[in-house]
């Protein structure tokens, strides 16, 4: 299928890599179908990834792997919400978290309060809100981002 999209325009996207988030995600409850974007070619893990919107081109969210800014991450949520997904385990579900980038790069957030899951098996993901009292919806990663930068040795 041929979908147009905010950052890479024009792509083609196999039906295997379709998304399906039955609610949405919080202030996009509508859009329902996404793919995952890659700033490589190879799509292999870089630090950030696109959440794409297949219905709507210009919604395209940068997300990360929680584990490059909070090794501990471990958000606590409501059980009940991820029995959408499918049979969830360690080699099939997958986390990420939103990222803001603002125009001053210092003052760089990650949405710790509200993770995707996704079950890679099913192709079915949906935004939960942790329960844990110290995950706020700003944590501010740029620190964590310099330091990732320099172990792999860029500048």
């Amino acid at each position: 299928m041929l979908v147009k999209t905010k950052h890479f325009g024009e792509i083609e996207l196999a039906e295997d890599k379709v998304l399906t988030f039955e609610n949405g995600i919080l202030g996009f409850e509508n859009q329902k179908h996404y793919t995952i974007l890659y700033n490589n070619e190879n799509e292999t893990r870089s630090s950030i990834s696109w959440l794409q919107s297949l219905e709507e081109p210009t919604l395209a969210l940068p997300i990360i792997h929680p584990d490059l800014v909070k090794e501990d991450y471990n958000p606590i949520v409501n059980e009940d919400a991820l029995q959408s997904l499918g049979n969830l385990n360690e080699e099939n579900q997958v986390v990420f978290v939103t990222l803001t980038v603002p125009s001053d790069l210092t003052k760089m957030t990650v949405n710790l309060k509200a993770p995707l899951v996704i079950n890679a098996d099913t192709k079915k993901g949906c935004q939960l809100i942790a329960e844990n009292s110290d995950y706020p919806v700003k944590f501010a990663v740029y620190e964590q981002f310099q330091k990732l930068k320099e172990t792999k040795g860029e500048q």
